[in-house]
């Protein structure tokens, strides 16, 4: 099911090409078994869609969010999860914009050739979740190196994933000015960490999400791995936030064109008492609903990638994009399900799959009451609510 106007035309065209590949039995048999799909990935990686943001200098296709966005889409849309390789996507602003010339030439080749992964985000920590500025973790400057003690969860793809970007305290809170001013981000070659320093612990969860908790115990980073200046790490997070939050609005919006391709489909095509369910309102309207909160959601997603893209402030645009394609995928999931009866549970049909993935934006990377709070307070001017 399409929807609009489509963008990027002969990218989703190559995307669903790629997609036929991995059919649904590929991504039902992964679910059963929490399985990474590497084979996916590996994919992805050759037809050069995960280096679809890194500049041609390094062997990407230096091609603009939107472009991104698209790709993601279309995954979605297709029935996969774009989970398991998105991060490199938007983690790659960080290292793109504030990294030097030496760390861009040493990575970027081979996170574009696939001989490289960078999927792991080291964010948040168990006592902070996403009050990001209390976390703990910290990095102290020892000579030639730092060293780094703490510990972080959620770290989704860890253990599939040779880079990982970490934040962590360089200075304590009490000897700054301004909070913000007393993180760093570093590029950990996690090749080199492990049993060094750094542990992987696997986190399951209700969906197949390949998440883990991170432990690290005087692990020696090296200095030349800091990106860009010590103490303004925080700063350059939240430069990538928007970029996620796009491009997983995007991610929610496949999920929505396919929650509604396939409900529509069922609708048509199953008769109860002599005729389709579909010729009924009752099944019809949410359907439609569905379909009307999926296409705004498409529009805002369009619109922050086009301000993000132009270097404009976008952080209105890209948490109104957040939020609306989330709770468009959501509404969509729990309309599917409605509309399959019975069988919207069983895990032939996808949907009970498809299901629990989407209900994950509601949460992640960022909470839908945050974002909430970020429009009451620095869009509306209300009062800050914590």
């Amino acid at each position: 099911m399409r929807a609009g106007e489509e963008l990027f035309p002969e990218i989703r065209k190559a995307v669903r090409a790629l997609c036929e590949d991995f059919p649904a039995t590929y991504w039902r048999e992964l679910d059963r078994d929490r399985a990474y799909p590497r084979a996916f990935v590996d994919a992805l990686t050759k037809a050069g869609f995960l280096s679809a943001l890194i500049p041609e200098e390094y062997g990407g296709s230096g091609l603009a969010l939107s472009a991104a966005a698209t790709i993601l889409e279309e995954v979605q849309a297709a029935g996969g999860n774009g989970a398991a390789c998105h991060a490199q996507m938007y983690m790659m602003g960080t290292l793109l914009r504030h990294g030097n010339a030496a760390q861009k030439q040493k990575y970027l080749p081979g996170i574009t050739s696939g001989e490289t992964r960078l999927q792991a985000f080291g964010v948040t920590e168990p006592t902070s979740g996403t009050d990001t500025l209390s976390i703990a973790t910290t990095a102290k400057r020892d000579g030639d190196s730092y060293v780094v003690n703490g510990q972080k969860i959620w770290t989704s793809r860890a253990e599939h994933s040779d880079l990982m970007l970490l934040l962590a305290r360089t200075t304590p809170r009490d000897q700054v000015k301004k909070r913000s001013e007393c993180l760093s981000v570093f590029l950990v070659d996690m090749r080199e960490a492990a049993g060094k320093g750094l542990s992987i612990r696997p986190v399951r969860t209700m969906m197949n999400h390949a998440t883990t908790e991170i432990f690290i115990e005087d692990l020696r980073v090296p200095a030349e791995n800091l990106i860009g200046e010590e103490g303004q790490g925080f700063r350059y997070i939240l430069s990538g936030m928007n970029a996620e939050r796009i491009l997983i609005a995007a991610e929610c919006v496949g999920d929505a064109k396919w929650f509604i391709g396939k409900a529509s489909a069922y609708a048509r095509e199953r008769k109860v008492f002599g005729r389709p369910i579909g010729q009924n309102q009752g099944v019809q309207f949410p359907i439609a609903r569905a379909y009307a909160q999926m296409r705004a959601a498409e529009l805002m997603v369009r619109e922050a990638a086009s301000r993000y893209e132009r270097g404009e402030d976008c952080g209105e645009e890209a948490n109104l994009a957040k939020l609306l394609a989330a709770d468009a995928s959501w509404a969509a999931a729990d309309m599917c399900v409605q509309t399959h009866g019975g069988f919207g549970f069983a895990e032939e049909y996808d949907i009970e799959r498809k299901f629990r993935e989407t209900r994950l934006y509601q949460v992640a990377p960022v909470s839908t009451n945050l974002i909430l709070s970020y429009l009451s307070e620095h869009v509306l001017g209300l009062p800050r609510s914590y």
